[in-house]
Order: C-alpha cells, then structure tokens, then sequence
C-alpha cells in the first residue's frame, strides 16, 4: 500500500483558474512502481496544472462548467464514493480520491500493484482506504484548533518535514499527523519566530516573487569525418523573493515539458530545505535512458532578502540549437571563405539579436572584400581584421542561410593586428552570439500558478527564462587538427 501523489487545493470561484495548487508532493519511488505494475495501462502523474484543471472540471467546480458533459454527467458516471478518473490529454488517471472540505480538495493517487486494463474493482485496490486515512489526516491537522489563514498557512508550511515522518516514500505510517508534529522541532504558531543569524532584516512591502531562467549553450563544431561535434547547456534559475514575515517558506516548481531534456548534475542554494532524491542523484555521467527522472522539479526553500541563485544544471539536449558549416582556403594573397548555417527546426525563431563573427588572426588590416550572403547583412572591422554578420532577428523560412566570399590582407603590423598562438595558417572559427527571450534549450520553464508561498498576502509572481550563446564555435573543417575547449583556455 501506498501513494503516488497528494495535493491540496483552494477552491477559489471567481479567479481564472477556480483554484490553486497549496501544497503537493510526489513520490517517484512509488512512481517506478505503478510503471511495473500497470504496464501498459500505466498513466504518469502530470503536473500541477493539468491535474488542477481536470479535477476541478470532474468535480464540477469551474466557474463556467454550465453545460452537459455525457462522460462526466450521465446516469452511468452517479459517483458515490469519492474516486474518480481524471482525463489528463487522451490518458485516464485513475484511481483518484477527492473530496472538498473547508475550501480545500485534498486528492492523492493510491498505487495500484495490478494492471488497470480491465479495470479492478475498488475493493481489491488496498491503496485507496489508505489515501482516504491519509487525507482525513491531512485534514485533521490543519483544522485543529486553526482559527485564521495566518495559523493555515503555517501548517501549510510545516506538511513537507511532517510527511517525511508520516508517510516516507509514499507510504503512510502514521495518519495522525499530530504525533508527528510532536517529534518535530517546529516553531510554536502561537510564539513568535526568532530571527536568524543569517537574515539580517525583514522584507516590508508588496509581496512578489520573481523567477528566471538562463541557459547557456556551447558548442563546438567541427564538419570532420571522424570527429564529433559537442555542445552543452548549463541553466541557472535566479530567484528574488520580496515577502514578509522572518521565515517565510516558498515552493518553486521547475517543469519540462513531454519532450523536454532531463535536467541533471543539480546544485542548489543552501536555503533549499529538502530535495527529493531523484533530482540529487540525476547525473550527465549516467547513460540517458527513458526512465530518467523528467519532473516536476520541486524546491523548497526558505529564501534570504536579496536575489540569489537557486541552483545551476546540466542537461544533454539531441542537437545544439543552429548546426554551421565553415571552410575557409587560402589561395595566394587571399583566402576564400564559405559559411552555411542552419536553425534547427525545434527552436524557437525569434531573437534578440544574432551575430556570426569571424576573426582573422596572425594576419594584416583587410584590403579588400568580394562577397555574397542570402540574409543579413555583413559589417567589416579592417583594422581588427574582423567581419561581423549581423542576422539579425529571424532566420528565413527556409532556416538556412549562407555566406561566401574572398578576403585579402595588407602588411602586418605586430602592434596592431590580433594576434593568437592557436589561430595559425588555416586553423580558424567562427564565433555565434545570439540570444532568445521567452524560451529555453530544454524546455524549462517555471509554472507561476504551481509556486506554492507560505506567508502573509497573496503575492505576484513573475517568470522568465532566456537562451544565451555562450564559446559557440564553429572551426574550419580545413584546419589540420580540431580545437578543444582544453586547448582554448590554455
């Protein structure tokens, strides 16, 4: 007997969504188990939103949920007993139990150790008379003796470390969560809370939270025959938690979506409180492989006054995000080049800005210039022995553009021209800076209506995230031996 998922959920009429996620927990764990067990009947627990959404149109709790739904509302579907089957996308998640009490839904998914095509009666799933003592535990904490949102929300607050001991691993072992509470070294709700040495005020003011997302992506591209190209995205979620109250406590949800790149090698903030274990062992040494753990990615933390970095990660995305061809030959006095560059079809075509820049070092002033490009347009640094093509915004229809022509150089000059140890003869790059708002490599994003804050005041939350280029090569597939990042930084 066990548990897939809980949550709690205010019902909320006359908001956009008619409800919001308070508190959820996963147990991946558990969560292997029901892949085993339901085979090819299994359902993944989806992310917040989704099931927030399909359980408050189950239970008939959407502010404009007026008409006649067959599958939901015949005389077939009269449901008596608190378990329903969610339709999440064209999957049923089933067996789910539900119920409202107060304003809250409290809902968890019980594991069901048989498969769920034909479906098994009730009777024989144990799973769900355990998720209904589960549930009405949950619901006798937080009501006893709670007077006002204020004492809600710190039992809200107190549910992660409590369940540690109540139900580890999915498993309840104790429905009376005031045992729990008693072996827990919490604050009193009544006494007031010390503040730490580490905090050196309080925030007054507008409740807000801000969430940001940058990935950086490098690469190195070679176009040779028996050297393989490399690429790599490293992401940084910066946080900046304006909220009142000495220990305000904050889940942050980090979520992929059904293609996105397992994010790995994670590295948090010391404010995060507790992490499941499945992000900490994800690591880019491991072989990828289908059951590799995809989120939700979740975080709490008690968060310090200024804007800090809430973790940094790795992932292993298929193709880097524009794959180029250069070549560049030296034919007497000048040397002929050729650039062709491709935005994969996947990514998102809308910059901020993107540049291709091409350095000639070891060499004199540019002289002279013949060229030929299909978009963009080519901006020429003579002194720097640099040419710069600005792209600009959008990549054409086609994705693919091209550049050629024949440069020629003048004397060299020690003291003006650049100069490299590496870049001699026909061993040269190109270098691309681009930048992407409003998406990412692996398809991270924070979901604002799954952060979960447990302070006074509603606050607004605010996400962003955004692409950068970061030491994104391409070498000339001429050059006589390829160039590692090794060798860049010696």
């Amino acid at each position: 007997m066990a548990q897939r998922a809980v949550w709690l959920i205010s019902h909320e009429p006359g908001t956009p969504l008619c409800g919001t996620v308070r508190f959820s927990r996963r147990y991946p764990t558990v969560e292997k188990r029901a892949r085993v067990f339901n085979g090819a009947s299994y359902v993944p627990i989806p992310e917040d939103g989704p099931f927030l959404k399909a359980l408050l149109f189950e239970l008939r709790l959407l502010d404009d949920d007026k008409d006649f739904v067959e599958s939901r509302d015949s005389c077939s579907r009269i449901n008596k007993t608190s378990i329903y089957g969610l339709l999440i996308g064209s999957e049923e998640l089933w067996p789910v139990v539900a119920f409202l009490k107060n304003d809250i839904i409290y809902a968890c998914v019980p594991l069901v150790e048989q498969t769920l095509s034909p479906r098994p009666p009730l009777i024989s799933v144990s799973g769900v008379s355990q998720g209904f003592e589960f549930l009405f535990g949950i619901q006798d904490f937080l009501y006893s003796g709670q007077k006002n949102d204020s004492e809600l929300n710190t039992k809200l607050s107190q549910l992660p470390d409590l369940l540690l001991q109540a139900c580890p691993f999915g498993t309840l072992l104790d429905a009376n969560l005031k045992n729990s509470l008693d072996n827990t070294n919490f604050a009193s709700v009544t006494q007031p809370q010390k503040q730490p040495a580490w905090k050196t005020g309080t925030y007054k003011g507008k409740p807000q939270v801000s969430i940001s997302i940058t990935e950086k992506v490098k690469s190195m591209q070679y176009d040779k025959q028996g050297i393989a190209d490399t690429w790599q995205v490293v992401g940084t979620v910066t946080c900046k938690c304006d909220l009142e109250g000495i220990m305000p406590n904050v889940t942050i949800s980090l979520n992929l979506p059904t293609n996105g790149s397992p994010l790995q090698d994670i590295l948090v903030h010391p404010c995060v409180t507790s992490l499941d274990s499945a992000i900490l062992t994800s690591s880019s040494i491991d072989a990828m492989d289908d059951s590799a753990f995809s989120g939700p990615y979740k975080f709490p933390l008690t968060p310090p006054l200024e804007s800090f970095n809430l973790c940094y990660y790795t992932s292993q995305v298929p193709v880097p995000p524009i794959l180029g061809f250069f070549q560049m030959k030296e034919e007497e006095v000048q040397l002929r080049i050729t650039i062709n560059l491709k935005l994969h079809e996947s990514v998102k075509n809308n910059f901020e800005f993107c540049e291709a820049h091409i350095p000639f070092y070891n060499r004199g002033p540019i002289t002279h210039l013949e060229y030929k490009t299909s978009f963009g347009q080519l901006e020429v640094f003579r002194e720097k022995s640099l040419l710069i093509w600005i792209i600009g915004q959008k990549f054409p229809k086609s994705m693919e553009i091209s550049l050629s022509g024949t440069v020629t150089f003048g004397a060299k000059s020690h003291e003006k021209q650049p100069f490299d140890p590496i870049c001699i003869g026909e061993t040269a790059y190109l270098k691309l800076h681009f930048r992407i708002l409003d998406y990412t490599l692996t398809g991270c994003y924070a979901d604002q209506h799954s952060v979960q804050v447990f302070a006074s005041g509603k606050p607004k939350i605010s996400a962003y995230r955004k692409l950068i280029s970061s030491d994104y090569y391409i070498w000339n597939s001429k050059a006589p031996a390829p160039v590692t990042y090794g060798s860049l930084l010696l």
